[in-house]
């Protein structure tokens, strides 16, 4: 029977654990020697048994052994991997010019005005980054210097990045990498409860207005509510929209700025919109962007209001070497025409519905299967002890290891990372969303027979 299980002490979800690279077959774990001889052992590898990766096309990774698995997990090649269209601008580009933002170039204006188009008409200037940490590390800075607060809400099990600031937003990361002394957390939404969008958004406006007190009793003052817009760590809440705009308010009623984290959520992640936080009806100070943006290589954005922008760029000279080169705003324009040309959106909220049709069909069949959810194609399921209902992360391991020996790769998540995460290329068909769900169902027969 299991239990509920916080995160172990340096350990991630669907990790790989080092002390098993004996029972590897001896060509995988010469590899993986090698690689933990070089590599630091911070830098964790996925899966009981580690995949060897050496090319990828479309929703299909490849091993040396000329093995096809079906990608379910990874949203960073947002329109697939290779895309046809995204390489011939980086060639193009990398063969003519790769500067930085220094200089005049009407590649960058052009993706800019693109960008920007694709956000509410408020948001209308955006400063580049190299990854969403770093995205997500400048719009701290410039909401701390906009409102003179130094306090940042966030939500209990959020994961926001890596930087040494970010990290201690991020409580995802576990007890070894402790929260930041004005990181203030709240609970997450619970996506069981069923409620409306009023009555959620009301229970958690009430819980950041109390962490508002908490802080001003304290002598602190707020400078932003920073929150993934689908809640991905927490579990994924991508329900009911429209939950947002009382929180909003009351962030702005306290002096502080909305940060809608989109690294996760965004490029058209839902189907329904382009961004998590439209869904919502809300309107961020501040967007920070990240992973799609040039389907793979790094290129994070902030986006924000120029009203917001003014003090900051007027006092604080920021300038980040290769974030906007030509190279990665030319593969960054590509994947925007492709999301044009191949209606991206559609397919998404299409593949979307199937998929989580099929997952509601898998929550009747099998009791440790529950809580089908998601928008888009980002859709989850949690996985419990059928007897008590409890969270079952060591089931949720056995499955999603279970589904990689089959070639189907996705991963868990959640504060007992008992929770099925399904993210794949928004180039997602019928054909793989079907095959998909057969595996998923033959996996769990298995692993509950």
């Amino acid at each position: 029977m299991t239990t509920p299980q916080t995160k172990t002490e340096g350990t991630m979800p669907n990790g790989f654990d080092p002390a098993s690279v004996e029972s590897l077959e001896p060509e995988l774990r010469s590899l993986v020697e090698r690689r933990q001889s070089v590599i630091a052992p911070s830098n964790r590898l996925f899966y009981s048994t580690p995949v060897d990766v050496v090319r990828a096309e479309g929703v299909h990774l490849y091993d040396a052994q000329g093995n096809q698995y079906l990608d379910a997990y990874n949203n960073v090649p947002a329109v697939g991997h290779c895309n046809p269209h995204v390489v011939e601008a980086i060639s193009r580009q990398a063969a003519t010019l790769n500067s930085n933002t220094r200089y005049l170039t009407p590649t960058l204006i052009e993706y800019s005005e693109r960008l920007l188009a694709t956000h509410d008409p408020a948001i209308d200037q955006v400063l580049y980054t190299c990854s969403g940490s770093e995205a997500n590390d400048l719009a701290i800075r410039m909401a701390r210097y906009e409102t003179g607060g130094d306090a940042v809400i966030v939500t209990s099990h959020a994961y926001h990045g890596l930087t040494a600031s970010i990290a201690e937003m991020s409580p995802t990361l576990g007890p070894n990498v402790p929260l930041g002394a004005t990181t203030v957390t709240i609970e997450a939404p619970d996506y069981s409860s069923g409620d409306d969008a009023e009555t959620v958004g009301a229970t958690m406006a009430s819980r950041v207005s109390e962490a508002i007190k908490h802080l001003e009793r304290h002598g602190m003052r707020l400078a932003a509510l920073l929150v993934d817009t689908v809640f991905s760590s927490d579990g994924l809440i991508t329900s009911p929209p429209g939950f947002l705009a009382p929180v909003v308010d009351v962030v702005h009623r306290a002096g502080g700025l909305f940060i809608a984290d989109e690294v996760q959520a965004g490029f058209g992640r839902t189907g329904e919109a382009m961004w998590g936080y439209q869904r919502h009806g809300v309107v961020p100070d501040l967007v920070t962007m990240g992973k799609p943006m040039a389907n793979g290589l790094p290129l994070a954005a902030v986006a924000t209001q120029s009203r917001h922008a003014l003090k900051f760029g007027r006092d604080i000279r920021y300038f980040n070497t290769a974030a906007g080169n030509t190279v990665c705003i030319s593969a960054a324009n590509a994947v925007l025409d492709v999301f044009e040309t191949d209606g991206i959106l559609a397919n998404v909220c299409n593949v979307g519905r199937q998929l989580l049709e099929g997952l509601t069909e898998l929550t009747q069949r099998y009791a440790c299967v529950t809580s089908a959810r998601g928008a888009g194609l980002f859709v989850a399921v949690d996985l419990v002890d059928p007897e008590t209902q409890r969270p079952a992360p060591i089931l949720a391991a056995s499955v999603v290891n279970g589904l990689r020996k089959r070639r189907v790769l996705v991963s868990n998540t959640g504060p007992f990372e008992n929770v099925l995460k399904i993210r794949p290329p928004l180039v997602f068909s019928a054909e793989n969303a079907q095959y998909f769900l057969v595996q998923l169902d033959e996996v769990l027969a298995e692993a509950t027979s």
